[in-house]
């Protein structure tokens, strides 16, 4: 049953029902072929509806073979894993990023008519009509999805996500789990490192809409590069879907656009109080421009500026008074976008209003932002204006993370720095290469192996743990069995690498901390954990980030992060892996 409470349709739990997904193009047919082949493959052989379960597992133990399998339980569910190998951009660390998407979409998973007819058209016609009957009545209410909170820092191997139900349901949800989560974690976690390189103080503005992958990607690239520690975004429609602060002033072309004073038919603007009016802000500009000239701190800087520039700093400080930022590369930085810009903020100092700054889009970045700040601060001595030797500098031009590094080596003054190319198109690494990968099927553990060790799944349905030191920074995240005890605080645990033998420690845990929670158990009558605001995961991950070790963050030789499993698990894969790869024969 279902209610209405002010127009917003609620479910049984009286919780509001999970709108589709953000993209109208993330629908059930978003997805490979071949996952229709085999959910065509299943249902022809009646393994459509089996949940692959973890039960009891011999091993040798005495000559004898009985049960050692750390994950026994005797709940039929199907299991998946999502997760990564590698961690991006050569660091050692990723911000996961896409789950309330991949929520929105099994949430409202259902094939229409016209996609099942597709469906059928594009299948073998040998394909029986039972199948597209049977497709017709899936949806999502028998799948479970636990996963790690959106905007956690997380490591390769440990589960992302956790799908468990009908094995071709869930097959059908493996692509666009992966396409769901694939790009969203990537560009988050650029966006992170862009963030860690330039500090915490100065504000980063995203601005790679016009570079992004299409529009989806360049969406997608303002919502995660803000969850990822941006502060704004040049994208309107980014900023009206998700909340997302907009920064923006004007183009090159706004400023080559006029060509004298002359062409500015309004000239008059109110105090910024409204009690009195300037009747000629033109005439004013002028002044403050001869004044800042023949200045005995300032003579000799500069000489005639451009007075086409200086023309369209003046329109658009008459048209945002209170907003006033400048774009000062458009002809000559020091010598006439600076002084310009200079003369149009102090006229609109005398009016009350207080000027935003400027923008740098070309040439040295350090040395104009520190001659712009001498400057500056020379203003506020000669003519002693309060504050303008603060003067916000924001520095753009196809910026990244090395070119943030350099002018941090250098010295720069700069206080924001917009960013798009190398951001939003992850130029650095094309992707994150996640996998989903069974884990158990019929009652029986599964594990691929291959001859890359990287590549090797870990099977069984896991817990996992972050376990965490005395300083509070995480130390290891360790895998275990479903039915394995917890870490406790202040217990000895030993932690192994999953494939090599040598490499194993004891921890003594100060906090643990379980990763994975429910997000969709698939009856809305169950309890599971709420989507939270965007803001909210942006605050998770700034607070997850600044838990981190220093020098795991660092960008050159950062010390990678322990990721392991209890010895029992251990036990458990090598078995399994012996038991299932062919053995040899010499003769």
């Amino acid at each position: 049953m279902e209610a209405k409470a002010n127009g917003i349709k609620v479910e049984e739990d009286r919780r509001p029902a999970i709108p589709g997904p953000t993209n109208p193009m993330v629908t059930p047919l978003l997805t490979d072929l071949y996952q229709f082949t085999m959910a065509y493959a299943y249902w022809r052989a009646g393994k459509h509806n089996e949940r692959a379960v973890l039960v009891r597992f011999p091993l040798p133990v005495n000559s004898s073979l009985f049960c050692v399998c750390p994950c026994a339980c005797n709940s039929a569910l199907g299991r998946f894993d999502l997760y990564f190998r590698r961690n991006p951009f050569g660091g050692e660390y990723t911000i996961f990023a896409g789950l309330e998407e991949c929520i929105r979409l099994i949430a409202n998973f259902k094939f229409t008519e016209e996609e099942i007819a597709f469906v059928k058209a594009s299948l073998s016609p040998t394909c029986e009509d039972g199948f597209f009957d049977y497709l017709r009545g899936i949806d999502c209410s028998d799948v479970e999805v636990y996963s790690i909170s959106e905007g956690s820092v997380v490591f390769p191997k440990v589960p992302l996500m956790r799908v468990e139900g009908p094995v071709a349901v869930v097959q059908l949800l493996e692509t666009p789990f992966v396409n769901l989560i694939n790009y969203p974690s990537l560009v988050a976690t650029n966006a992170a490192r862009h963030r860690f390189v330039a500090g915490k103080s100065k504000l980063l503005l995203e601005f790679g809409l016009r570079r992004a992958q299409g529009p989806d990607g360049g969406i997608g690239a303002s919502k995660y590069c803000y969850m990822g520690g941006f502060d704004a975004t040049s994208n309107v429609a980014a900023g009206r879907l998700f909340g997302i602060p907009l920064r923006g002033t004007h183009s090159h072309a706004f400023v080559s656009s006029f060509m004298s004073p002359d062409e500015i038919i309004e000239k008059s603007l109110n105090t910024s109080d409204g009690s009195s009016m300037c009747e000629d802000f033109v005439s004013l500009v002028q002044t403050w421009l001869s004044k800042i000239k023949y200045s005995s701190l300032l003579r000799g800087i500069f000489g005639e500026t451009n007075q086409s520039e200086l023309a369209a700093f003046t329109s658009y400080a008459l048209a945002f008074p209170s907003n006033f930022l400048a774009l000062v590369d458009t002809y000559d930085v020091m010598r006439s976008g600076i002084p310009n810009f200079c003369a149009v903020a102090l006229a609109l100092n005398d009016l009350g209003y207080k000027a935003a700054g400027i923008r740098l889009d070309s040439g040295d970045l350090a040395y104009l932002s520190c001659e712009t700040r001498k400057f500056f601060c020379s203003i506020e001595k000669e003519f002693g204006v309060p504050g303008f030797g603060k003067m916000g500098i924001t520095a753009s031009n196809d910026l990244n993370e090395e070119t943030l590094d350099a002018l941090n080596k250098q010295g720069h003054e700069v206080d924001a720095f917009g960013i798009g190319t190398y951001l939003v198109t992850c130029y650095a690494q094309a992707a994150l290469g996640c996998v989903f990968k069974l884990v158990e099927i019929n009652n029986q553990p599964r594990i691929k192996l291959s001859e890359d060790v990287s590549k090797v799944s870990i099977p069984c349905k896991k817990r996992s743990y972050r376990l965490y030191g005395k300083e509070g920074f995480p130390l290891v995240d360790i895998m275990t069995g479903e039915n394995e005890p917890p870490p406790k605080e202040g217990e000895r645990i030993l932690c192994r690498h999953p494939f090599n033998e040598s490499k194993r420690a004891y921890v003594v845990p100060q906090r643990v901390e379980e990763l994975l929670k429910c997000f969709w158990p698939g009856s809305p009558d169950e309890t599971r954990e709420e989507l939270p605001p965007l803001k909210e995961i942006r605050d998770r991950c700034i607070k997850q980030l600044e838990l981190m070790r220093p020098d795991h963050m660092r960008r050159l030789n950062p010390t990678p992060y322990k990721v392991s499993v209890s010895a029992k698990l251990y036990d458990f894969i090598h078995f399994l892996w012996l038991n299932e790869a062919p053995v040899g024969e010499l003769q």
